[in-house]
């Protein structure tokens, strides 16, 4: 299996490259950072030299970023398997205070990005029918909160997305996944003041993800919903 993951420098991104290349699979991943991609690669080449992996720097916000990175993974491989579209972004802010430039900025990150590159590399997966999309939704999905406007906004926007593409490609074999993690402990929590047990460990959603994978093809998880086990963390 190819597998294609959006943001992957950090995080549940980098957490899930790391985990399909010691199971043996080709990884192909972007980010906007050129250092942490490089040491991205240093990792994976400690876990598994022998496995291929495409590293390239892509702001995923911008189309031809995405189009480039497109055009080198299928420069590189005939198909693409699993395509997880992490890369995203969150602007703390309240809708009527915030600057209209945020909903624009998270939209086109959050959504725009999801959309793009799975229409860039969907005809390879109907091609051969079959594949797997994940797109990483958030329990913002379908749960606004207080302070997170543009950012809810875009992800409710993203599961709409992944319901309608679930609808279309049933009939082609390709399995569409909606993952909706609540607070999960990565570097963008590091710092707050808040115990690290009240937070998803970032392997649950990655294990989740990986094990959704292995199902048969009559079978698909539509959502993966993971919340802390003491609640959400407003």
């Amino acid at each position: 299996m190819n597998i294609v993951i959006t943001g992957a420098s950090k995080g549940i991104g980098k957490a899930l490259a790391l985990k399909f290349v010691k199971e043996g699979y080709p990884v192909a991943v972007c980010s906007r950072n050129q250092e942490h991609l490089n040491e991205l690669d240093k990792e994976l080449k400690e876990i598994n030299p022998k496995v291929e992996t495409i590293l390239q720097t892509a702001d995923v916000s911008k189309k031809e970023d995405l189009k480039n990175f497109a055009e080198t993974i299928l420069s590189h491989w005939k198909t693409v398997d699993i395509l997880i579209n992490n890369a995203g972004v969150f602007i703390p802010g309240a809708i009527m205070d915030e600057d209209e430039d945020n909903l624009q900025r998270t939209i086109e990150t959050n959504l725009y990005s999801a959309y793009r590159m799975t229409k860039y590399l969907l005809p390879t997966m109907l091609k051969k029918k079959s594949g797997h999309i994940f797109n990483m939704c958030s329990i913002a999905s379908f749960q606004a909160y207080p302070n997170g406007g543009s950012y809810a906004i875009s992800k409710f926007g993203l599961l709409g997305f992944s319901k309608c593409l679930r609808e279309e490609l049933k009939p082609h074999n390709i399995k569409v996944t909606a993952v909706m993690p609540g607070a999960t402990y990565t570097d963008s929590w590091k710092g707050v003041d808040i115990r690290e047990d009240r937070f998803i460990p970032v392997e649950d959603v990655v294990n989740m993800i990986y094990t959704a994978t292995l199902l048969s093809d009559r079978s698909v998880v539509e959502d993966i919903i993971i919340r802390p086990q003491l609640g959400d963390i407003a």
